[in-house]
């Protein structure tokens, strides 16, 4: 594994880099937080998933990750979702929100409540997240800090009971459920091959 961080390049490029030079191999946020330069690595490092494609996986994604650890499983891209937003929708949002995030009520350019060691810097959100089918209509947008948008799904999403992801996962169509089994298969390897030796 290359631990040689490039250098004289904005964050998000040199966490590309890392990766792309580290294929199939697991880094920690530790090396990566270290790589970036900047506290906001991980905004950084969803850019990289969400708007370039990026196949990194996390142990959201793999049982054999731990968390905070990352891997590029390969270069080919995955589809991903164009997040441009047009600067005169940025200050529409900004202005019709007060300039405050919506979560937290932290003011820009003051400590944050929650952290008086950073101050608050302020990022257009969306309220339904595009993978989710949002849009990038005024209407689906919100000012949001960085804080709370390093943890927005955590506490914007309840998560699901078992009952109740297998009566969705029951109403899908059949190829939906086999896109639940190929990554639930794929993130518990030795946990499936198990059930499906009691099948034999």
């Amino acid at each position: 594994m290359s631990t040689k961080a490039p250098k004289g390049k904005g964050s998000r490029a040199k966490l590309r880099e890392i990766f792309y030079e580290n294929v199939g191999h697991v880094l920690n946020s530790d090396f990566l937080r270290e790589v970036a330069g900047t506290s906001e690595w991980g905004r950084r490092l969803r850019e990289l998933r969400n708007e370039e494609g990026m196949n990194i996986v996390t142990h959201n994604d793999r049982s054999d990750l731990k968390p905070g650890e990352y891997l590029l499983v390969d270069i080919k891209p995955l589809p991903f979702f164009d997040r441009s937003i047009s600067k005169e929708t940025r200050a529409f949002v900004l202005d019709r929100n007060g300039f405050t995030c919506q979560m937290c009520g932290a003011a820009a350019g003051e400590p944050h409540p929650y952290d008086q060691g950073r101050k608050t810097r302020l990022h257009i959100g969306h309220i339904i997240d595009k993978s989710m089918g949002g849009s990038d209509e005024p209407s689906n947008l919100r000012a949001i800090c960085s804080i709370c948008n390093e943890g927005a799904s955590n506490l914007t999403l309840n998560r699901p009971q078992a009952i109740k992801l297998l009566a969705q996962v029951r109403r899908a169509p059949t190829s939906d459920q086999l896109d639940v089994l190929k990554w639930i298969v794929e993130k518990f390897p030795l946990q499936a091959a198990g059930v499906l030796k009691k099948f034999d």
